[in-house]
């Protein structure tokens, strides 16, 4: 008799957090909203948008929906021109990775260039849009010389150090020919390292992507007639062919990470940052780049 009031409580707690749980996901679905709590079988959707600067964040996201047994397939929505060398093949092997689990399909949005694009590379299957910006398989480093306008002013440039390479790349002297060399070296190794990337994950011969690997950018639709995407459609294209590959029956279950979902005022604020990195990066000419200059 004495358990009986902790038993009611309990039934009561219960049942108010069940009645709740079936309120958000009727509002959810009335308002056309994902949401991250769906039940049953579902796709996940991880967006990677603007320049790509750093990885961490969207490996969580991945690993997260990896090891969630309910999240069946995944949908990589991608806007961007690409970005740093680095992040861009750390994201591209843990999409290759999820895609040995289950299967990943990539939404393209207005552009998935250069480092935009390497990550998509290894997907199951890519779907863009007719006019998607696609391609710019390439590699770019960029150097600024100030040394005339240096003397034009009156100030020099004191380097000391242990090379004579050391300083390649400097803003204050002339590039020499053997740094040159040594930069195109660079530049051509890490350009392999793409066009092998592209290759093995599309299914192409390296030698036919080395030949459209110069830079260019295509249209989505001819991206899809050259062999770098498989079908033109928009994110509830993605969404729905996810679904499929996964053997989802009906209408599937979308969620994002929590928090992913941006309001109007956080996305502006969010995409006029990455412009602003994408500058700045630019001007101080960090690194290699897996880049779209054509980005503004």
């Amino acid at each position: 008799m004495k358990k009986r009031p902790f038993l009611l409580a309990t039934t009561l707690m219960a049942g108010i957090f069940v009645f709740f749980l079936v309120l958000a996901l009727t509002v959810a679905s009335f308002v056309g909203q994902p949401t991250t709590f769906a039940i049953g079988d579902k796709v996940g959707v991880i967006e990677v948008y603007g320049v790509i600067a750093d990885s961490k964040n969207i490996i969580e996201q991945l690993h997260d929906f990896r090891d969630n047994d309910s999240i069946k397939a995944l949908v990589l929505r991608i806007d961007s021109p690409g970005g740093g060398v680095g992040p861009s093949q750390e994201i591209h092997d843990e999409v290759k990775a999820f895609t040995a689990l289950k299967p990943v399909v990539v939404s393209m949005g207005s552009v998935a260039a250069s480092g935009g694009y390497y990550i998509a590379a290894s997907a199951t299957e890519i779907v863009a849009n007719p006019g998607t910006i696609v391609g710019s398989i390439g590699v770019i480093m960029e150097f600024a010389n100030f040394q005339e306008l240096l003397e034009k002013i009156g100030l020099s440039s004191v380097v000391i150090k242990s090379g004579k390479h050391k300083d390649i790349g400097s803003p204050t002297r002339e590039m020499t020919a053997a740094d040159r060399e040594i930069l195109q070296d660079l530049i051509d190794d890490v350009h392999s390292q793409f066009v092998a990337s592209v290759a093995d994950g599309r299914h192409i011969d390296k030698e036919i992507v080395g030949s459209i690997a110069d830079g260019r950018i295509f249209s989505g639709r001819k991206a899809m007639e050259i062999g770098l995407v498989d079908k033109m459609g928009n994110l509830g294209v993605a969404i729905r062919r996810a679904a499929e590959l996964a053997n989802i029956s009906g209408k599937p279950k979308v969620v994002y990470p929590p928090g992913n979902k941006s309001e109007f005022i956080d996305l502006f604020i969010e995409q006029t940052l990455n412009r602003l990195q994408f500058a700045l990066q630019k001007q101080r000419a960090v690194g290699l780049q897996y880049l779209w200059p054509g980005f503004n």
